[in-house]
């Protein structure tokens, strides 16, 4: 590694930051539910709002970062969560909810920030095993985060909204005293280019570029088929297997775990030995079969069997797509094209939750969880036929 001390600092804090934000994850359904009386596709509308948000401005700040730098972009970005979740705690309706999560979702466009700065410290071949370690900080902080969460509810459901406001803001605190900027040529032709809000041709230049337009919509297709289940399987957990809300937070760390184990030490041997192509083609297997079993598991045994293979397919995938991405992209452009993909990722958790949640409440419980096992099945398909194609060239 170029920094392996930069690596850990970006590791921590982005782990702090998601431990804030994986608190939530368990609560927030019942919360909305149970409290204050949202409709399952409601709570749709709510969970979709986030990452609407981070559609809109994740390329902005992607590109802001490689103008002025990454390390303004990350402090910013963490202050704007903590603060969106003190407002979540002293939520008393839907508006007051609504703009917690939109605030929360700018806050949170800053991963594609942390993604381009792992890029600068990376070598090219050592890439999946960097883009790895933020895929650890996400399943780290979906670990502890929702198990904390599950806990602190007992005290009240503005409890896990004032831990998480306070991991953020100590995640801030660790970027300002540790983050190093690794932005140094701030002047480079493509650090100049205009930033608008939504940049339609870029998006467009960002596609056409070999290699990354298609995994680009491969990861969109990835990220659709789990967002049907992030405002669903709490609703899920609790109306149909009678779990408390302790309970569905341990099942998220429990996923959490085996998706952290994957990419921190697992994705790097799996690399070494087996082409990043084949990898897909296996990650997309893994989750088809996870998401779609997930309304089938019986009890909360069987649902833990089958959520392994879910936590399986989206640690190998989402550091062998990142990686292949950034391999792909210009080094110059890292935080603009990460941005974008994040951006189109982020489309995919609007796109996903809404209709998770209509799917939920007017045809079955059953369908968010098997529109992603299908989608998925199609996306192992096409992998398996483009990687004939590969090895017949």
């Amino acid at each position: 590694m170029k920094n392996r001390s930069a690596l850990t600092i970006a590791f921590v804090t982005v782990f702090i930051d998601l431990m804030g934000f994986g608190i939530l994850i368990p609560i927030l359904p019942s919360f909305a539910n149970r409290e204050l009386g949202i409709s399952e596709f409601g709570i749709g509308v709510i969970v979709a709002s986030f990452s609407f948000v981070q559609f809109i401005f994740n390329p902005v700040l992607g590109k802001l970062s490689d103008r002025i730098g990454r390390k303004p972009i990350m402090l910013i970005s963490l202050l704007i969560s903590s603060a969106s979740y003190v407002i979540f705690a002293f939520s008393h309706s839907f508006a007051l909810l609504l703009i917690s999560r939109v605030l929360a979702g700018l806050g949170g466009s800053n991963i594609a920030v942390a993604q381009a700065y792992i890029a600068d410290v990376t070598e090219k071949h050592e890439r999946a095993k960097g883009m790895g370690l933020i895929g650890v900080a996400f399943g780290m902080g979906f670990v502890f985060g929702p198990i904390i969460g599950g806990v602190l509810s007992k005290f009240g459901y503005a409890a896990p909204g004032i831990g998480s406001a306070g991991l953020s803001f100590i995640a801030f605190l660790y970027a300002l005293i540790f983050l190093k900027e690794t932005v140094t040529d701030k002047h480079h032709p493509s650090a100049r280019k205009s930033i608008r809000v939504f940049d339609l041709n870029a998006w467009i230049s960002t596609l056409k570029i070999p290699g990354v337009g298609l995994l680009i919509v491969i990861f969109f297709i990835i990220t659709f088929s789990m967002a049907n289940i992030y405002g669903t399987f709490a609703l899920l957990g609790y109306k149909v297997y009678s779990l408390s809300d302790q309970q569905i937070g341990y099942m998220f760390g429990f996923t959490g775990i085996i998706s952290s184990l994957i990419q921190g030490g697992f994705i790097r041997l799996l690399s070494e030995k087996i082409s990043e192509k084949f990898l897909i083609v296996i990650g997309t297997f893994s989750m088809a079969l996870g998401l779609g079993l997930i309304p089938y598991g019986g009890n909360i045994w069987g649902l833990a069997f089958v959520l392994v293979f879910q936590a399986i397919g989206t640690g190998i995938l989402q550091p062998t797509v990142l990686s292949m991405i950034s391999k792909y992209s210009p080094d110059k452009e890292q935080g603009a094209i990460l941005g974008i993909n994040q951006s189109l990722s982020a489309l995919a958790r609007v796109l996903g939750p809404l209709w998770g949640g209509f799917s939920y409440e007017m045809i079955g419980y059953q369908f968010p969880f098997l529109t992603g096992g299908i989608i998925m099945l199609f996306t192992f398909l096409f992998s398996v036929s483009k990687l004939r194609v590969q090895k017949s060239n």
